[in-house]
């Protein structure tokens, strides 16, 4: 193992955590909240101490770099980021306990939006500004992010670490070098985000609010920064939301593929036409489903939309209390925390690719049964999908099961119902936030125990990071010479 060039870009990562803070300090300066502003300057401080130690330790770092390490790098940079990210919220005692802040930071990171908070209103500006901003700097990555800009070399430094980070079944290049790939991404990431901003000040949202609600729209994550989520603005904003959850939940490859002016390349995606075909079918039933509770045609589709594009991105954003919608609607809502965005997006969830290989490996493996001698192979998009990726693609529904299954039983001993407990678990592991029952859009995480916070945050980590870096850091062969 590698353990030097992992601790030197542990150092990167951590100081790139500190410069982020920055502007939520210039914020709650401005804002003069003295409370966040010490909380601020102790943290960027224990940043800078930690990064400093770890440059000393770590010099002389050997160059290679393999899949091991980039596996292991990747899970316990995201583990440090929480663990020194939520100290703003634990130092400024607006969230007192450190384990809350523990779980609501992670939550931020990983683009979930579950909160334990009973009344986000009462936060101070910087911190509602890191807080939502942990949102924006975990949805593509801050991992791919240091990747676009820095001049870390390494044999397999970028390729092992962007593909242990980035969402999806499998990882590719837009370009030939991987860290324009990464600079690629974030740019057209930047060019979303700015537009989702101008587009809701123009709506006449304050330009905090807008900042601070197109970065929970564009990492995905749905921290609200009023009590009722998005409930109490106005339609224009609601569906300019709701337009660009869906955009986001989109690979950003097709964006990449749209620039260049291969149209037809994304127009025959199958992915793509799946997640779209998705979500219209969700809207049209729910529609039919809920027409007799709102006055309105404009109303019904309105919130319709807003949902189902809210929880198959996994933002995790409300208008209305889903909760008291009749047992069709919630259950196709249950399974689009399942499904899940499409694979290189900002989303969570098993992904719409994934989803599709399966469906693809199951009907190749039905007609081998009937026709043993038949040679077929699973195709997507016109190419030959390599055996691997399909391999990968098994695997990690058997892993996604079973952490599923365990985190479920483990935060049973609360008490909670079991339709709590199972939305809880769903809604954490794929990253959506709001659950239903205990822990639906007008409620929070607050009343599970301590453990079940840690278990509910270690998934949240896992269903980001493509559960596969955080079992890497519990196996015995990682730690092996060879």
């Amino acid at each position: 193992m590698n353990y030097k060039m992992m601790g030197r870009f542990l150092a990167q990562i951590l100081a790139i955590e500190g410069l982020f803070m920055i502007p939520a300090l210039a914020i709650s300066l401005f804002s003069g909240e003295s409370m966040a502003v010490r909380a601020f300057l102790l943290t960027i401080g224990i940043i800078i101490l930690l990064v400093a130690v770890l440059y000393l330790v770590c010099r002389g770092a050997p160059s290679v770099f393999r899949a091991r390490e980039g596996l292991v790098c990747v899970g316990l940079c995201w583990i440090a980021l929480s663990l020194v990210g939520c100290l703003p919220f634990y130092l400024s005692r607006e969230i007192p306990s450190y384990i809350d802040s523990f779980f609501e930071i992670v939550s931020g990171f990983t683009t979930t939006g579950a909160s334990i908070l009973k009344d986000v209103e009462a936060l101070s500006n910087g911190i509602l500004y890191w807080r939502s901003f942990s949102h924006w700097l975990g949805g593509m990555g801050v991992l791919v992010f240091l990747l676009a800009f820095t001049s870390e070399k390494g044999q397999g430094f970028t390729m092992h670490l962007l593909r242990a980070e980035s969402p999806g079944p499998d990882v590719g290049k837009l370009v030939p070098k991987m860290r324009n790939t990464a600079a690629i991404l974030y740019l057209i990431y930047v060019a979303l985000t700015a537009a989702n901003i101008l587009l809701l000040v123009i709506g006449g949202m304050p330009l905090l609010e807008a900042v601070c609600t197109a970065f929970g729209t564009a990492g995905t994550g749905g921290f609200g920064i009023k009590n009722d989520s998005l409930a109490s603005y106005s339609p224009y904003l609601q569906n300019v939301t709701t337009v660009f959850m869906m955009l986001f939940g989109v690979n950003f490859s097709c964006y990449y593929l749209l620039l260049i002016r291969r149209w037809t390349t994304v127009f025959r995606d199958e992915e793509l036409r799946l997640y779209l075909g998705i979500i219209l079918g969700s809207i049209v039933l729910i529609i039919l489903d809920t027409r007799d509770l709102y006055g309105t045609l404009e109303e019904t589709i309105r919130h319709a939309a807003f949902q189902v594009s809210s929880i198959i991105t996994t933002t995790g954003y409300t208008t209305t209390d889903y909760d008291l919608w009749p047992s069709f609607s919630k259950t196709i809502l249950l399974c689009l925390m399942v499904i899940g965005a499409c694979a290189g997006s900002t989303g969570g969830g098993l992904k719409v690719a994934r989803l599709l290989l399966l469906f693809k490996t199951l009907r190749r493996n039905i007609r081998q049964m009937l026709q043993p001698r038949r040679v077929e192979l699973v195709r997507n998009n016109g190419h030959t999908v390599d055996q691997k990726v399909l391999d990968n693609t098994n695997a990690y529904l058997a892993a996604y099961m079973i952490i599923l299954f365990s985190i479920f039983t483990i935060i049973s001993l609360d008490g909670f119902s079991i339709e709590t407990n199972l939305s809880a678990t769903l809604c954490t592991f794929n990253n959506i936030g709001p659950g239903m029952a205990a822990v639906g859009p007008t409620c929070n995480f607050s009343g599970y125990s301590p453990l079940s916070k840690l278990v509910l945050s270690w998934g949240m980590l896992a269903g980001r990071l493509e559960i596969f870096p955080m079992l890497v850091l519990f196996s015995k062969s990682t730690r092996k010479r060879r």
